[in-house]
């Protein structure tokens, strides 16, 4: 998975990014990986992607769901495991450590690039 990091108003919110942008990667996503750093520092960026599920994880999980321009669209906290959701009209999804949405105060209406 390629390396990044997410930034909102040229603010770095995520340094530990990673993205996966392969049918294989995003299809694996955090499946049979430790969890994501609880303080917010790491988050994987899944993209192009609308939905998510946390069939066959052992962590609940907060995730960010984006458009095509990086505005949030809906955020979703504490997804327990074998859970899933959806957002209409995104094209990109983050997820983070549960409660690092909170800590981080992304809302909806946020900017959210990465490189």
């Amino acid at each position: 998975m390629k390396r990044i990091c997410f930034y909102r108003k040229g603010v770095c919110l995520a340094p530990h990014g990673k993205a996966a942008l392969s049918w294989w990667a995003r299809l694996r996503g955090l499946l049979f990986r430790p969890p994501l750093a609880n303080d917010g520092s790491e988050a994987l960026l899944i993209s192009p992607c609308a939905s998510i599920h946390t069939f066959g994880m052992s962590y609940p999980l907060d995730v960010v769901f984006l458009d095509r321009a990086g505005s949030v669209l809906g955020v979703r906290e504490r997804i327990r495991p074998w859970r899933a959701c959806m957002q209409k009209g995104a094209r990109s999804v983050i997820e983070f450590h549960a409660g690092a949405v909170q800590r981080l105060s992304i809302r909806p209406g946020d900017v959210i690039e990465w490189r």
